[in-house]
C-alpha cells in the first residue's frame, strides 16, 4: 500500500536534524511511497533541496504543504504549539514525543485523534530501545563537552579544567545513571581525565561497567546519603537516569545542589522527560544555562541537534527500517505485527495507550492490544 509521507523542518530551537536523509526517500519511494520535503528541511544537517530532489521526493515551499498533503509525518522532535492546527484528524505521527513530560501535547494527539508512535518507546524483545539509543549516545557525550566548556570562567563556572594539568587536580564528574547516557558520558570524562564516579543501582550494570572501565571509575550504587555526598563533592553532576516511557524521577534535590561548590555544573540530560535534578528546567542552544544555588545549569532539551549531521545519520539509519514498515503496513498494522512498535505506541484512536504516560498525567490509559485486536 502506497503511502504519502510528510518530512518537515524543524523548527524547535537551534534544531537542525532532520527525520529523513535523501537515501531514506530514495529507499521509501522505491517501494511506491511518496514522499514530500519540505524545502530547506536538510539545511541544517549538511542535506540540499537538490539531494532530495534526486532522491525522488517532492519538495514543497511550506510546513502546510506537507501537512496537508502526507498520511504520515515523520520529525525528530515532538510537535510544537504552533504546529497543532496542521495535523488532520486521524493522522499518522511517527517522531520523538516524550509525552510523559509534556500533558498538553497528549491531550492534544488524543483530541485530534492522532495515531502515533514515539522512538523513544519503541522497543525490542530483549528490552533495548533501538531508535532512543543512538542520540542517547550522542546527549552523553555531548553532555560532558558542554560541563567542561561551562565550567570556564567566562562562562559563568568555577574555572576548572576538567582534565586538570600535572601539579592540579582533575574534576570531579558525578554521573547518576550508568545506562546508555551514563555510560558514553563517563568514557568522555575519563577520555578527558576527570576523576568519574557512576551511581547506579543495578549491580550488573555496574559489573559491566567495571569491565569496560577496567577500574578507572568509581562505581557505587546510591543510596540518599550516598548520592547527597558524591553531589556534594562534585565539580560536575550529569543527569542520566532513564524509566522507560515515563516522567523521571528527581533524584537529585535543591539541598543536593545547594551544597555544591559555586561555579560548579550540572547538566540534566533527562529533562526531556521532566529531568532528574529538582532544580532543572528546560533550556535552549540560544540560551543554554542559567544559575541556581550558585550552580551552572545546561538543561538543553534537544542536545543533539547541536551536532544535526552526526545525529540525522545516526538516528535516520535506525528508523528508516521501522518506517519502511509503518508506511507499508500503517501505523495500526505495523504495530499489529512488530511488538517492537507496538511498545511505542502512544495515542491511538484518540485513546491514550501509554501507561506510564497515563499515570504521568493521571489521564485515562487504554490497553493497545484490545484495540489493535
Amino acid at each position: 500500500m502506497a503511502t504519502v509521507i510528510g518530512v518537515p523542518k524543524e523548527i524547535k530551537d537551534m534544531e537542525g536534524r532532520v527525520s529523513m536523509q535523501p537515501d531514506g526517500v530514495a529507499e521509501l519511494v522505491h517501494y511506491g511511497n511518496e514522499v514530500y520535503v519540505q524545502a530547506g528541511a536538510g539545511d541544517g544537517a549538511g542535506f540540499s533541496d537538490g539531494e532530495y530532489d534526486e532522491a525522488g521526493a517532492r519538495l514543497v515551499d511550506g510546513p502546510e504543504e506537507v501537512f496537508e498533503a502526507a498520511d504520515l509525518i515523520v520529525k525528530v522532535k515532538e510537535p510544537v504549539p504552533e504546529e497543532y492546527d496542521r495535523f488532520r484528524e486521524g493522522q499518522q505521527l511517527f517522531t520523538y514525543l516524550h509525552l510523559a513530560a509534556d500533558k498538553g501535547l497528549t491531550e492534544f494527539l488524543m483530541e485530534r485523534r492522532i495515531q502515533s508512535i514515539a522512538y523513544e518507546t519503541v522497543e525490542t524483545p530483549d528490552g533495548l530501545l533501538p531508535l532512543l539509543t543512538p542520540m542517547s549516545e550522542v546527549a552523553g557525550r555531548m553532555s560532558v563537552q558542554a560541563a567542561a566548556h561551562h565550567l570556564e570562567s567566562p562562562q559563568g563556572g568555577a574555572g576548572l579544567l576538567l582534565g586538570g594539568v600535572p601539579g592540579t587536580p582533575a574534576a570531579k564528574v558525578t554521573i547518576i545513571g550508568g545506562g546508555v547516557v551514563g555510560t558514553e558520558a563517563a568514557k568522555i570524562a575519563l577520555g578527558m581525565r576527570a576523576l568519574v564516579s557512576v551511581l547506579d543501582i543495578s549491580p550488573k550494570r555496574l559489573a559491566y561497567l567495571s569491565d569496560i572501565f577496567e577500574g578507572r571509575a568509581d562505581l557505587v550504587i546510591p543510596n540518599r546519603a550516598r548520592t547527597a555526598a558524591y553531589v556534594r563533592q562534585a565539580d560536575v553532576v550529569i543527569g542520566a537516569v532513564l524509566v522507560h516511557g515515563a516522567k523521571a524521577p528527581k533524584l537529585v534535590t535543591r539541598e543536593m545542589v545547594a551544597s555544591m561548590r559555586p561555579g560548579s555544573v550540572v547538566a540534566d540530560v533527562a529533562i526531556d522527560q521532566g529531568g532528574c535534578i529538582e532544580t532543572a528546567r528546560p533550556t535552549t542552544h540560544s540560551d543554554p544555562t542559567y544559575v541556581e544555588e550558585g550552580v551552572v545549569h545546561y538543561c538543553v532539551a534537544n542536545i543533539p541537534g547541536a551536532v544535526a549531521r552526526s545525529s540525522t545519520l545516526a538516528l535516520t539509519s535506525a528508523t528508516l527500517p521501522y518506517l519502511i514498515k509503518i508506511a507499508d503496513k500503517g501505523i495500526e498494522g505495523a504495530a499489529t505485527e512488530d511488538e517492537a512498535l507496538a511498545k511505542g505506541l502512544s495515542t491511538l484512536r484518540g485513546d491514550l495507550v501509554s501507561e506510564p504516560v497515563a499515570e504521568a498525567h493521571d489521564l485515562s490509559y487504554t490497553d493497545a492490544e484490545k484495540l489493535l485486536n
